[in-house]
């Protein structure tokens, strides 16, 4: 097991492998930037370095810095949360080259399934169900335009690299389409250096349902069952819950399979999560694999009992998966509301500032994962995450009760925050009878801007 792991991330990601790190006996370094010299989480490592400014392309972007600050601290690994360098293959490169071991998957696979294209090869080689669409990156319009008449409106132009909802456009019809390839291949070249982007069929009214999966350095995988992610806004999730209500256990466990299937087939040991969108009929079309721990990871933990951060650890350090496959059950139902600091009435505008009230909810069943207290600052430099709130309950009925109560005891002022619109999530029809796609938050939110009634629980 390690001595030392470096961690290259902020926030209540940072905070929560520092516990996970406690627990086996780990020491843990922790980089920050001017921005968060003074963060709470800070305390509870056992060192820190200051790696550059508060812009994240001055600090925990800069693989130069990381890597230094690792080889002052003598390191044994380096844990990269979510986001930033998270899916970087280089950055997972340099760490092997430097013998510093990567809380992660090697280069090699982590490359072959963050391309979407190579990723989409690799599910058809194993039988995982995906989208009709391009095999290799689009080199010109007309490309596009000859694929999309072949597989038919309405289509979906995506980046080959990256994620969180950059570089991709719905086209339903030619002219659309024309402008989608242009536009999103400038976005993906903008935020991922990578302007590649492919063409594949769009699904209307769809659900979001991935599949949790470990695997280890010994050939071992396993799934951990599925989560539902459908409540989006402009691809970004809001909330997430476990396992996905209303999903026949046949469909949910040959799909499982299937991306257990393709996880081990790519040599792949760490956390990896399988994207699917689900039509009405409950068929599964794999969208990517994100090759990290997810933001939303707490839910599968809540009703499988399994700390996925603790097995990372373990895996990276070449222990084999202690699990069974048959001896990982459901137990319950989990919930998880992304609390930002955002102001949904205003166009879900960021809230940076000085948080004075901060009130946490409680009582059985509730989990609260954040790097906020009263007198805390929330920068403008970063994503506006500033807490996750999870529920289990015996069943999903239960866990939307246990949800209502905590929003309501929770409360973190003067800035806005997302935990009014998740309370009013709680009491919508569609949400309670699980009659919800990927637009429904959307339509939702418009509804309330419009002076429509919502339908009542």
């Amino acid at each position: 097991m390690f001595t030392r792991i470096l961690i290259a991330n902020r926030g209540e990601i940072a905070l929560r492998i520092i516990r996970a790190a406690r627990e086996l006996g780990i020491e843990t370094v922790c980089v920050y930037s001017q921005a968060d010299a003074d963060a709470p989480w800070l305390e509870f490592a056992d060192r820190t370095i200051c790696i550059g400014p508060g812009p994240a392309a001055e600090s925990y972007l800069r693989i130069d810095r990381i890597i230094s600050a690792a080889e002052i601290a003598n390191v044994d690994a380096i844990h990269p949360g979510y986001g930033f360098l998270a899916e970087n293959s280089h950055f997972a490169g340099v760490c092997r080259d430097c013998h510093i071991e990567f809380i992660g998957p090697s280069p090699e696979a982590m490359a072959t399934l963050g391309d979407k294209l190579s990723c989409r090869a690799m599910a058809r080689a194993t039988g995982t169900p995906i989208f009709p669409g391009s095999k290799e990156a689009i080199e010109d319009i007309e490309e596009a335009v000859t694929l999309a008449a072949e597989i038919g409106y309405p289509v979906i132009v995506k980046a080959t690299a990256g994620g969180g909802g950059r570089g991709m456009r719905v086209a339903r019809n030619e002219v659309t389409l024309r402008t989608a390839v242009g536009a999103a291949s400038h976005e993906a070249q903008a935020a991922f250096g990578n302007g590649a982007v492919y063409v594949e069929k769009f699904l209307e009214n769809a659900r979001h349902v991935e599949i949790q999966v470990l695997g280890d350095k010994h050939g071992q995988a396993v799934h951990l069952f599925d989560r539902d992610c459908s409540t989006q806004r402009r691809h970004q999730k809001l909330l997430e819950e476990a396992p996905a209500p209303g999903v026949d256990p046949r469909k949910r466990d040959a799909v499982a399979k299937s991306a257990v299937e393709m996880i081990r087939r790519a040599g792949y040991a760490g956390a990896a999560t399988v994207e699917f969108l689900m039509d009405r009929e409950q068929n599964f079309y794999m969208l990517e694999v994100n090759t990290r721990v997810q933001v939303e990871h707490p839910v599968t933990e809540m009703i499988t009992g399994i700390d996925i951060v603790k097995t990372m650890i373990r895996i990276a350090a070449g222990e084999p998966l202690q699990i069974k496959q048959r001896d990982i059950a459901v137990s319950g139902h989990a919930i998880e509301c992304r609390i930002n600091a955002e102001d949904p009435d205003r166009g879900f505008i960021p809230q940076p500032g000085l948080v004075t009230d901060f009130v946490t909810p409680g009582g059985p069943g509730v989990r609260l994962d954040t790097h906020v207290r009263s007198g805390y600052r929330i920068p403008t430099d970063y994503d506006s995450l500033i807490a996750k709130l999870i529920v289990h309950g015996r069943d999903r009925d239960e866990a939307i009760a246990r949800m209502r109560g905590a929003l309501d005891e929770f409360r973190i002022g003067p800035i806005k925050t997302t935990i009014g619109l998740h309370r009013r999530l709680m009491d919508q029809r569609p949400f309670i009878d699980a009659e919800y796609d990927i637009h429904y938050l959307e339509r939702m939110l418009s509804n309330e801007s419009a002076g429509e009634a919502p339908v009542p629980a």
